[in-house]
């Protein structure tokens, strides 16, 4: 009896060939951290489909249609950026629903993020606007919280309309993008009431999805203790932890205080937001020296912070990793936290099966000057770069070309 045709011509083939056919790429020789699966060895990932095909040492590069020698790199899940202000275009004047925000492709990859959420920008009222405007359009996986307020960051004056807190309206819209909308966020809120902090809990417990808080002005009336251990619910998550702004940090004692260590212990979440102005190392020194370090670490980008002291995600998490926290611990802070935190497990991981994004970190060492939001400078010895990342298996940065083809052998000599 003939073989099929197919069969036969397969075999007159070089062996080789065939096994190339089983993967697309292949990342080989990289330190992989993927803190889900408790991993951080050299081992070798291969991507196939868009998809996580193989973690394991030694697959053999004729395996895979490309082979990228990452060796001496570290090899992560796609970071995820908890924080971000990402609604831009609408051509609002000093709003993050507008010209303080940014395009997020612009921003992501080159620093090793694949997803990010952007916390409050959009409320019920605008966010389909900003789903069509930047979400659908946008490369990076962009994930939302919505504010209370129903037209988002529209701006200070906007931002304290209580009247346009509808726990409801937020509710019923997240409900209706379970996809997408991944909690609710409260900011700048400047009266001495609770109204924001109530409403933004009430929405999220309707919509069974976290709450973010950025407390606003400080006020006696609304004590942080408060606020950490009978107000917010354990899963929910105080953003720019390391401000000062709203006693964080006790000043006599030089310690962070007990309200955080009791909002901690109720199961609260703490998120670094670094931003423009809510990251100081007055705080951050101490406070990591003493062990209290994030949950997760998030950069709140934005047009007032990218260029200033934040600068990017792998800068930030460098500002943790120089104190005495592991590179396992600020991957996870990075990755996997986050994705629990917004309740997205199939994100942060290198998991068989699981979406092929990932992120190749080189780590320098040196001297560096790590700015905080007032541009003070702290000096560091290891800085984090991002040098490839993939989105669904596929190249979208590469720093050094590692996954490029020599010119010679693409255009002859």
């Amino acid at each position: 009896m003939k073989k099929p045709i197919l069969v036969l011509a397969l075999s007159l083939l070089p062996s080789g060939l065939w096994a190339q056919q089983r993967y697309d790429l292949l990342l080989k020789g990289g330190h992989v951290i993927d803190p889900k699966n408790d991993i951080s060895r050299t081992m070798d990932v291969a991507v196939n489909d868009g998809k996580i095909a193989a973690v394991k040492a030694d697959i053999p590069k004729s395996s895979a249609a490309k082979t990228v020698n990452v060796t001496g790199l570290y090899v992560t899940p796609g970071l995820i950026d908890i924080h971000v202000h990402v609604y831009a275009g609408t051509g609002m004047r000093r709003a993050y629903s507008g010209d303080s925000s940014v395009y997020p492709d612009g921003f992501t990859f080159r620093t090793g993020v694949t997803t990010v959420v952007d916390v409050g920008s959009s409320g019920w009222r605008n966010f389909e606007d900003f789903k069509n405007r930047v979400i659908d359009r946008s490369q990076t996986r962009v994930l939302a919280m919505l504010n209370i307020v129903g037209k988002g960051m529209g701006g200070r004056e906007i931002e304290q309309h209580t009247e346009d807190m509808d726990a409801k309206a937020t509710s019923d819209m997240a409900k209706r993008y379970p996809d997408t909308i991944v909690g609710v966020k409260t900011a700048h809120y400047a009266h001495p009431d609770w109204t924001a902090v109530e409403r933004a809990v009430e929405a999220g417990t309707l919509a069974d999805i976290p709450v973010m808080i950025d407390f606003g002005t400080d006020h006696p009336e609304r004590p942080l203790s408060e606020l950490l251990t009978v107000r917010l619910r354990p899963g929910d998550i105080y953003t720019h932890m390391y401000s000062g702004s709203r006693g964080e940090l006790n000043r006599q004692t030089r310690k962070i205080s007990q309200a955080m260590h009791a909002g901690r212990r109720h199961g609260v979440f703490f998120d670094v937001g670094h931003g423009g102005g809510s990251f100081r190392w007055w705080v951050a020194v101490p406070g990591l020296r003493e062990g209290f370090v994030p949950d997760s670490i998030s950069t709140d980008l934005h047009i007032g912070s990218m260029n200033d002291g934040m600068k990017e995600m792998l800068n930030v998490m460098s500002k943790i990793y120089n104190f005495d926290v592991s590179m396992e611990d600020v991957v996870k802070m990075s990755t996997w936290n986050p994705a629990q935190q917004i309740k997205r497990p199939e994100l942060g991981h290198l998991t068989v099966g699981a979406g092929a994004d990932v992120a190749v970190i080189r780590e320098d060492h040196g001297v560096f000057g790590l700015l905080d939001s007032s541009l003070a400078r702290y000096t560091g010895t290891k800085l984090l770069v991002g040098e490839l990342t993939l989105r669904d298996g596929k190249v979208v940065w590469d720093l050094n070309g590692r996954a490029g083809i020599g010119w010679t052998k693409l255009y002859g000599k």
